[in-house]
């Protein structure tokens, strides 16, 4: 099967190294395709820059389109001798695009990483000029999915044991005929998502090692977000709550009127909540709306730079 990121990306996989939360330098594996303003494309908790497959294409026709891996997911490098501090995905995400960039970016963030999008807009707003944020978990109460509640309440130790016994890789089918069943899920069209796409899905939880400990890791760090949000302890969700309204760039939110894990009544609060913002519903779209519904996503984006004079 011919490699995504060089069928993708004119360079194919390229890498940047950055220093991490921590200080310490780590690998991020990008692609990147077109020119002109700079546009970054960011997955959600355990995807990887797959997800944006029918979006690079035509927005690159436009943009400096931009992908990558988040750091611990997909390609990107997985430390695990360090754990990981609530926040850290902000400040990584703002040297990934100092690093790239030399002008303000359009950020594009699905799921979790629209919820990293809107914090970075509070907290950096000059590296953004644009940003579309998609079915944001913004004020999600608990984990959307059963499979993300054991991994959040397993110990670490056990999941890296899992993972350094290459579990996933020996048991790759049953690994891939769970994933593409879940996956299927959250599409309103289930019948869309092909062999390949699930081969490319699970690619990194049987293939390189270290991703399912990392995903588990940042999931325990949402379920105790959530958690301390809900006792109204001090908390990075009820931060970015509580600051909507310092984003004053132009904004669009769009949200699926399927998504079974955020409700699109979550879409029109946030809608309230951020002053410069548009907010249109996509019809007949569940969770997974860069796959699901690519071709309105992508419209959308597009008119709504054009419309922001930004294209």
């Amino acid at each position: 099967m011919k490699d995504w990121w060089q069928a993708t990306f004119p360079k194919g996989r390229q890498s940047l190294v950055i220093s991490d939360v921590h200080g310490y330098p780590v690998q991020i594996a990008y692609g990147e395709k077109g020119a002109g303003k700079p546009l970054f494309l960011l997955h959600g908790m355990g995807s990887w820059s797959y997800n944006w497959r029918y979006s690079v294409a035509p927005l690159s026709q436009h943009f400096r389109v931009i992908c990558f891996d988040a750091k611990g997911f997909g390609f990107s490098d997985k430390p695990w001798l360090r754990r990981e501090q609530n926040g850290h995905q902000v400040i990584e995400l703002a040297r990934i695009i100092q690093a790239l960039c030399d002008e303000p970016a359009i950020i594009v963030g699905e799921s979790i990483g629209a919820l990293i999008s809107l914090a970075l807009a509070q907290e950096n707003p000059e590296l953004i000029e644009r940003l579309v944020v998609i079915n944001a978990p913004i004020f999600t109460k608990r984990l959307p999915h059963w499979a993300m509640e054991i991994l959040a309440q397993t110990p670490l130790e056990v999941i890296q044991t899992i993972d350094d016994l290459r579990l996933a890789y020996w048991f790759a089918p049953l690994v891939r005929e769970i994933m593409a069943i879940e996956r299927r899920k959250v599409l309103f069209d289930p019948s869309i998502l092909t062999p390949e796409d699930v081969y490319w899905i699970t690619y990194p939880f049987i293939e390189l090692p270290g991703t399912l400990v990392k995903v588990a890791e940042e999931l325990q760090i949402a379920a105790r977000e959530i958690k301390h949000c809900q006792a109204n302890k001090p908390n990075m969700l009820s931060q970015i709550q509580q600051n909507l309204d310092r984003i004053d760039c132009p904004t669009l939110i769009l949200w699926g009127d399927r998504d079974s894990w955020f409700p699109a009544s979550h879409g029109e609060r946030l809608h309230q909540s951020l002053p410069n913002s548009q907010f249109q519903i996509l019809d007949n779209c569940c969770h997974d709306a860069s796959t699901g519904a690519a071709k309105v996503v992508n419209q959308a984006i597009l008119k709504f730079l054009k419309d922001t004079d930004c294209l």
